[in-house]
């Protein structure tokens, strides 16, 4: 089994993942911007900004410290905003690229000086980055740019036998969620833990000829 970073891995979806990855006997560590809670049963690694790279560098020694190595990734830290063009701010755009793709292609740069053959890269996206409607298109922006990272890391590294995918869920099924959006129809989103089992997938050795794609998580078409 790995020795896993889960970036993000204090929310909903990335405490989902790092209880999917440990039952399947994955070394976990987390790194988040959150504080590090008092006691935990992995290594947590909080108030660290995904999106500086200086700190995100002495984030990663302290993990392969903790861990003696580092096999794969998990890029979930993020943000969501929903607004319109008339009624948002410019500035949205710059923290969703900051929050959601720079954040990404940050930690998967600090996990290349450890990452080994056979290691592995799961980026979190989103479906609405394909087709955005009303008040998306500053989250599918830069959801757009996590695909584009995933595409193009995982074809850097291909010869260094290193696979990166993405995950790419409609909306996940989160406390924050539903009190983001009360009035909507909840029956086609994602469960948290539904999603962590494909992720573990693309961790997994069953995935070892899987590279450069984007899994669509849905309940629906």
């Amino acid at each position: 089994m790995g020795k896993i970073v889960v970036t993000g891995g204090l929310g909903a979806l990335g405490r989902a993942v790092v209880v999917t990855l440990t039952r399947a006997g994955h070394q976990v560590a987390v790194v988040d911007l959150a504080p590090a809670p008092s006691t935990s049963d992995c290594p947590v690694f909080g108030g660290v900004d995904l999106a500086d790279e200086p700190a995100v560098e002495i984030a990663y020694t302290a993990v392969a410290d903790a861990l003696g190595s580092i096999d794969g990734v998990v890029n979930i830290a993020g943000g969501f905003v929903w607004e319109t063009q008339a009624s948002g701010s410019v500035d949205s755009w710059d923290r969703m690229y900051r929050m959601n793709l720079r954040s990404a292609a940050v930690s998967s740069r600090a996990a290349l000086r450890y990452l080994k053959a056979g290691g592995a890269i799961v980026n979190v996206g989103a479906a609405s980055a394909i087709h955005p409607t009303q008040g998306f298109a500053p989250y599918a922006a830069s959801k757009a740019g996590v695909m584009a990272l995933t595409e193009s890391l995982a074809d850097e590294l291909r010869t260094r036998s290193i696979r990166v995918n993405a995950v790419l869920p409609t909306i996940i099924d989160t406390p924050a969620n539903r009190a983001d959006m009360p009035d909507a129809d909840t029956s086609a989103w994602v469960r948290p833990e539904a999603a962590a089992d494909i992720v573990a997938f693309l961790l997994s050795a069953q995935s070892a000829c899987v590279t450069g794609v984007g899994i669509k998580l849905s309940l629906r078409g």
